[in-house]
């Protein structure tokens, strides 16, 4: 039985969108309206690639990133971030000498250049982005409000909400998101996750931010470093800042993506911590 690493932490800081709600429609949503904001001759060709992407069929996958300029779909050293291999979107690999030219360096990721695959919404959105969609944004925020209303529905997770309760109780907690905060309450409200979190950073701007807002934490409740907890289901945003200065991960890996050097834990949905929260 593996231990339990929510019982060792003071302090557990939560991911929102695929980390407190698993659904996936949304994301099918969202790859809708892109589509739309596509020349027509182009969007059977758009439909074609993103389902292949979502088959896993294609090069382009969970954990790669994406250079926009080039075309080039690139592995990485997730600790460096430095590129390993290097495809093309048709998944040819590209030559060891032809990677050191054009990628020397470690990356510096942003979100129209180089993009960094962390989750499910950056699927569609580099699809889109190879057809020659510049902008992402209107689709995602038309999104992100669509899912606050009550035509979507979100799936609530039995027994999340007392799990929640009942941490909050022996842990100092807090949710941090990329997300509008009022995007949030509304969602929070229709998962029945209201009223849970008072420590709530929203647009955290991750994952530039994110090891700005982890450092804050600690210091704000005196949390040391191995005492403190991220829950993510995004390697780039979530996980990896929290490794490199110290922190305990828990990774929620729906897509079984492509991080082998992640020897920390792993699960594929938060329903498997609720026990572990409600036996403290």
């Amino acid at each position: 039985m593996e231990r339990n690493i929510i019982k060792n932490a003071g302090l557990v800081i939560f991911d929102f969108d695929g980390t407190l709600y698993e659904d996936t429609d949304h994301f099918v949503y969202y790859s809708e309206q892109l589509k739309r904001q596509l020349p027509e001759d182009v969007q059977p060709l758009f439909t074609k690639e993103y389902e292949k992407i979502v088959s896993g069929e294609h090069v382009v996958t969970i954990g790669k990133v994406y250079d926009v300029v080039h075309d080039y779909v690139l592995k990485l050293d997730s600790v460096q971030s430095t590129v390993l291999k290097a495809w093309t979107w048709k998944g040819k690999e590209l030559e060891a000498d032809l990677i050191q030219r054009l990628y020397p360096q470690s990356l510096n990721f942003d979100l129209d250049t180089m993009i960094a695959i962390g989750d499910g919404w950056w699927l569609p959105t580099v699809c889109a982005k190879h057809f020659g969609l510049q902008d992402t944004q209107s689709a995602y925020v038309q999104t992100k409000n669509f899912m606050a209303t009550d035509q979507f529905h979100l799936s609530k997770i039995t027994g999340l909400r007392e799990a929640l309760i009942h941490l909050k109780e022996k842990k100092d907690i807090v949710l941090m998101t990329n997300s509008q905060k009022d995007n949030v309450q509304r969602i929070l409200q229709n998962i029945d996750l209201q009223d849970i979190f008072e420590n709530i950073i929203t647009e955290a701007n991750k994952p530039r931010d994110t090891t700005k807002h982890f450092l804050d934490f600690l210091q704000k409740f005196n949390i040391r470093p191995e005492k403190g907890l991220s829950i993510g289901d995004n390697y780039i945003n979530d996980i990896a800042p929290a490794i490199n200065i110290g922190m305990q991960t828990v990774y929620i890996d729906l897509y079984e993506s492509d991080y082998p050097e992640y020897n920390g834990r792993r699960v594929k949905s938060i329903s498997e911590l609720i026990k572990e929260m409600s036996s403290l």
